[in-house]
């Protein structure tokens, strides 16, 4: 297999993924590869295009162009990324690479609406095309490349678990949709006189449009903040819950800077009367063994919960269940009670669903409710009660 002979050939330690160094290598492959393989094709196409009149043919010649410019953006950001963290940027320059991907969706789009006003033109005012066999036999190999170049993408993608290669994968496969009607159009040419050739490339050029649009999408998405992926939410919660006297955990925030480069901040319950001591070096040894298996930089604080009082355990667990009603709350914790001679605090968070409690008059709102049917309960407490969302 050539992908397997090409990774062999050229990446050293190709078996250890999950080095940064050799992460890097897979990308700049992948990249030169695409450059490569598109700079052929897009001379190829474009040639054939101006010799044959062909509008189609010419506008998928610059989408391969756009694909080869954006491998080169590719490179280009992720060497920029990998820059050292400085004074000026303390978390490193890993979304240079979003940033790169962004330029290259507003040029793919640039090059879709050119093309869509040429393709308008093309079909008020058809040309006649000109059909020869060698073209169209280049035209077959170049459709043939662009498929192993998908199946290649999606090979690195899937061996580093790299979601820009494996979306290069999925758009060179469009690219093969697109470039198989350009095929099918030229073919027609043929035996026709119809304007197909602009009707192919107005389909060609929304193609390409709706190519950078989905690039520009998923490319602004980390940079506002998504969300994080939950498969690493549930490594870090069960990596902090799997040591030690760590009895709960909440309020986990994970900040992105970058692919790879991911800073995350946890609180961890433990118990009251554990040595303090003990329980310092049972969560530095957490932060340091999660920060390395999961290439993350994790913060954990200590919130110490009284387990053995009977009193506040059993008003503990009647307010648990009284939250079971509402469906927006997904947790409760710092559950603490401290006496008045009037009144009993009842002091505690809840973690909410950030997507229905979303607002200020929602949270306050939902408070409210907390606070009325816990009083039912006993007219005495008094309830503080902060809101964190789940993200």
């Amino acid at each position: 297999m050539i992908s397997d002979y090409l990774t062999k050939k050229f990446i050293i330690n190709h078996e250890n993924t999950e080095d940064e160094k050799t992460r890097n290598a897979y990308v700049y492959m992948g990249s030169i590869v695409g450059i490569i393989c598109n700079l052929v094709l897009s001379i190829v196409k474009i040639s054939v295009g101006f010799l044959s009149g062909s509008v189609s043919i010419t506008a998928d010649g610059f989408n391969n162009l756009s694909d080869m410019a954006s491998s080169v953006i590719t490179m280009v950001g992720i060497k920029l990324a990998n820059r050292p963290a400085d004074k000026e940027h303390p978390f490193g320059h890993g979304r240079m690479e979003y940033l790169s991907a962004l330029v290259v969706a507003f040029m793919v789009m640039l090059v879709g609406v050119q093309f869509i006003k040429t393709s308008v033109d093309r079909i008020m005012n058809p040309v006649p095309i000109t059909f020869e066999i060698i073209p169209f036999i280049l035209l077959l190999l170049s459709l043939i490349v662009k498929f192993w170049l998908s199946r290649f993408n999606k090979y690195v993608g899937e061996k580093i678990n790299s979601s820009a290669l494996k979306a290069a994968s999925v758009d060179a496969l469009g690219d093969v949709f697109t470039s198989s009607c350009v095929l099918i159009s030229f073919l027609a040419a043929k035996f026709t006189t119809l304007p197909i050739d602009g009707y192919v490339g107005l389909v060609v050029s929304v193609a390409i449009l709706y190519a950078g649009y989905s690039l520009v999408k998923e490319t602004i998405s980390p940079l506002l903040g998504e969300a994080p992926d939950e498969e690493l939410v549930k490594g870090i919660k069960q990596g902090v819950l799997s040591y030690d006297n760590i009895i709960g955990v909440h309020d986990l925030i994970i900040h992105n800077y970058g692919v790879g480069k991911c800073m995350a901040s946890i609180h961890a319950e433990i118990p009251s009367n554990i040595d303090l001591i003990t329980i310092h070096e049972i969560i530095d040894s957490a932060e340091r063994e999660i920060s390395q298996k999961l290439n993350i930089y994790l913060v954990i604080h200590m919130d110490p919960m009284c387990i053995h009082d009977d009193k506040i355990n059993a008003v503990k667990g009647k307010v648990q269940n009284l939250l079971l009603k509402f469906d927006d709350v997904k947790s409760m914790h710092d559950f603490r009670i401290t006496e008045g001679e009037n009144k009993i605090n009842l002091i505690f968070d809840v973690e909410v669903d950030a997507h229905n409690i979303n607002t200020k008059d929602k949270e306050e709102e939902l408070r409210n409710d907390l606070i009325e049917e816990i009083k039912k309960m006993d007219p005495l407490y008094n309830c503080v009660i902060t809101i964190d969302k789940y993200f």
